[in-house]
C-alpha cells in the first residue's frame, strides 16, 4: 500500500510538471479566418477603411510563458483592398506603397510582453517601403485550445496599434489624408 501511494504520488508530480511546463507551440496563420485591416481619416470628413487580401504568417505560442513566443508576417502590399479600382491604383502608384518597387511589408516581433490574464503588448518591427521602424501592437488573447473541427491546436488573437506612415517615408497628402494610420488585426492559427 505504501508503495502504490509512493507511486501515484509520484505519478501526480509528474503530471503538474507537464501541464506546468508546456512547450511553445508552432502556428501557421488560418488565412480565411484572418484579416489585416486598416483605418485612416480623408479630409477630417470620414473614416476610411481598408484590407490587405494577401499575407501569410507563423507565430509560436507559449501560454504559460507569453515572453518565450513569437510572430512574423509578410503582407503582399499589390492586395490593398479599399473597395474601389481607382483608389485601389491610387494606393499602389508611387504615391503611397509603390507596389512595383517594394512589394512586401512585414512584421517580426522582438518580444511579447504579458500584462493581464488574457492582454499583452507585442512589440516588433514593421517595414514598409523597404524601411524598418519599431511598432507596438496592443494584444488579445481570445482563445487557445483544440478546434472542435479539425481537432488540432488553435490559437486565436486580436492586434490594435497606431502608426505614422510619414515616419516610413509615406508622406502624400498629409495631413489631409491623415498621418495617423489605425491598425486591426485579427489573427486565428492552426498548429504545424
Amino acid at each position: 500500500m505504501k508503495k502504490l501511494l509512493c507511486s501515484l504520488v509520484a505519478m501526480t508530480g509528474l503530471a503538474f510538471a507537464n501541464t506546468s511546463n508546456a512547450e511553445p507551440v508552432e502556428y501557421e496563420f488560418d488565412t480565411v479566418h484572418s484579416q489585416v485591416i486598416f483605418k485612416i481619416n480623408h479630409l477630417g470628413y470620414s473614416n476610411s477603411f481598408g484590407k490587405f487580401r494577401q499575407f501569410r504568417g507563423d507565430l509560436t505560442f507559449d501560454k504559460d510563458d507569453w515572453s518565450n513566443s513569437s510572430a512574423a508576417v509578410e503582407i503582399n502590399a499589390k492586395s490593398i483592398d479599399l473597395e474601389n479600382k481607382k483608389w485601389n491604383a491610387h494606393m499602389r502608384d508611387p504615391d503611397f506603397f509603390h507596389v512595383e518597387k517594394h512589394p512586401i511589408m512585414s512584421f517580426k516581433s522582438t518580444k511579447l510582453e504579458k500584462n493581464g490574464d488574457n492582454t499583452g503588448v507585442l512589440h516588433g518591427d514593421l517595414t514598409i517601403l523597404d524601411q524598418t521602424k519599431p511598432v507596438s501592437l496592443e494584444l488579445t488573447l481570445n482563445q487557445a485550445g483544440i478546434h472542435p473541427m479539425s481537432e488540432k491546436p488553435h490559437v486565436g488573437f486580436s492586434a490594435r496599434g497606431t502608426i505614422k506612415r510619414s515616419e516610413w517615408g509615406m508622406e502624400y497628402g498629409v495631413p489631409a489624408v491623415a498621418d495617423e494610420v489605425h491598425i486591426i488585426i485579427e489573427v486565428e492559427a492552426s498548429a504545424k
